[in-house]
């Protein structure tokens, strides 16, 4: 009897062994493409978009499809290159893996480097990457991200349409968007 019993424990904890093995796995493999997803991405734009009374961006298959192409071109390289697609589009670069909402941050934390008045950044900084984020007219969104090559980070890009960043043009209506709050 003994022997039987210790061999059911042996195959037991082989078994439990096996189960926490494919557990830890699952896990390592979701919180890998957690932050990562088309939702995940409108989620954080369209938060941004809130906050200055723009309406939300959907997600596009088409659009998407374009960012997915674009971002497998620049996985051996992952340079920060544009695409000069007939999109709007932002992209981002970071190690040793930066998430799409963490991207979509990086844009929208330009917001303080914004001056809605002149419809400028501040010398020296850059701030188009939170216009095209909220751009109103931009209606429809696309992102991917790849892992570069020899383990050199994440490319991430997003593509808009229609491109924002019109010179000339504010990216949202301020009056428009405190009337809505109101």
């Amino acid at each position: 009897m003994e022997l039987l019993g210790g061999h059911n424990n042996n195959r037991m904890s082989l078994l439990l062994v096996i189960l926490l093995f494919t557990c830890t796995v699952t896990i390592l493999q979701t919180t890998t493409h957690a932050q990562d997803s088309p939702q995940d991405f409108l989620n954080a734009h369209n938060a941004a978009r809130a906050q200055v009374g723009v309406g939300p961006i959907r997600w596009d298959n088409t659009v998407a499809e374009y960012a997915r192409r674009y971002a497998n071109q620049r996985k051996g390289d992952c340079r920060l290159v544009h695409s000069s697609g007939p999109y709007g589009e932002n992209i981002a670069w970071g190690r040793p893996d930066l998430s799409g909402v963490n991207a979509v941050r990086m844009w929208v934390a330009e917001k303080a480097d914004y001056d809605y008045n002149s419809n400028t950044c501040r010398a020296g900084r850059v701030c188009g990457h939170y216009t095209q984020v909220v751009w109103r007219n931009s209606v429809r969104l696309g992102c991917a991200k790849v892992r570069c090559d020899n383990n050199r980070g994440s490319f991430i890009t997003c593509n808009y349409d229609p491109p924002g960043n019109w010179n000339g043009q504010r990216p949202y209506d301020m009056l428009a968007s405190f009337v809505d709050q109101y």
